[in-house]
């Protein structure tokens, strides 16, 4: 996949099959449309092309907000996008100036005269340009003034809901991990660096890396406790993770940190990512640390059981 931090720097490529979007998450509604353009690009020997913004243009428009959270940090998407095949990525940089370009003005100079889009592929609920006016039925009508055709592929459904990005972000702050995966169409994760923590842990015989996450914009999940896989170094192991503020312990700042199962390694300052599989139960204030000794014993048993 070749990257562009530029719409100048995007040259002319055979038979662009192009959408637009902000990709957070790269659910499974992304990826059907992702699926479709492949499709489209084989049946005419075209290249698919992907164009989205950095920052998230909810940042630009509604800096004050403090609920600004989301499913993937930009690395992430890339990755994510790089994973489908996309032959194209193009990250316009979204600024107050850009934000008022009108759906028309956008789909002149971007659509037709720097990609010389041949086809366009958009999901049900898009929406574009100043104010978010341009629709479907705004594209359609450029589409057919400026001679591309246009596309609208249908919501994805799974278990009878119609996936969004918004639903995701939904069932992740309520808890409902494994709801929010069969969403995305695969495991949510957090990626963060591991610091030094109170220690606590491994006095019980529960040792926790303790992580920083890299992006403040990053969205959490509801506190409590969850089954997950860990990558470390190339390699997965099995662990379960708390998220909260560790009331046993007196404790009243947020954390995240986590039991890696056969695992003795000091891996302060080093990164890993966590996969969330399911959540076992709510954060809980135990009378004291042995009350919480015997919960984490039967917490790994129901964890091992879960990612068996």
């Amino acid at each position: 996949m070749k990257i562009y931090h530029h719409i100048d720097d995007f040259k002319k490529v055979k038979n662009p099959i192009v959408t637009i979007g902000t990709f957070d998450g790269v659910h499974a509604g992304h990826q059907k449309i992702i699926e479709r353009m492949h499709k489209e690009s084989k049946e005419i020997n075209g290249e698919t092309v992907l164009l989205t913004f950095y920052p998230h243009p909810r940042l630009v428009i509604h800096p004050d907000s403090k609920n600004l959270k989301f499913i993937n940090t930009q690395k992430r998407k890339i990755d994510l996008l790089e994973k489908t095949g996309i032959d194209h990525l193009i990250i316009i940089e979204f600024t107050r100036e850009f934000s008022k370009l009108t759906s028309a003005v956008f789909v002149k100079d971007y659509l037709v005269d720097k990609i010389k889009t041949r086809k366009l592929i958009i999901g049900y609920d898009h929406h574009f340009g100043k104010n978010r006016l341009g629709d479907f039925s705004t594209l359609y009508d450029l589409a057919h003034r400026y001679g591309f055709d246009v596309e609208k592929v249908s919501a994805q459904d799974v278990e009878n809901i119609a996936v969004s990005s918004t639903k995701i972000r939904k069932a992740l702050t309520e808890g409902k991990v494994r709801k929010a995966n069969s969403l995305l169409g695969y495991n949510y994760s957090i990626t963060g660096t591991v610091v030094t923590g109170n220690k606590i842990g491994r006095t019980i015989g529960f040792p926790t890396a303790n992580i920083e996450l890299e992006d403040k914009f990053k969205l959490i999940t509801a506190n409590g406790v969850y089954a997950c896989l860990v990558e470390y170094d190339g390699n997965i192991y099995k662990g379960m993770e708390n998220i909260g503020v560790r009331p046993t312990v007196n404790n009243s700042d947020l954390t995240i940190e986590v039991n890696i199962f056969d695992f003795d390694k000091e891996i302060y300052g080093e990164n890993i990512t966590i996969f969330f599989i399911d959540r076992i139960r709510d954060e809980v204030k135990f009378e004291n640390l042995e009350e919480l000794r015997r919960q984490l014993i039967k917490d790994k048993v129901i964890t091992l059981k879960l990612l068996k």
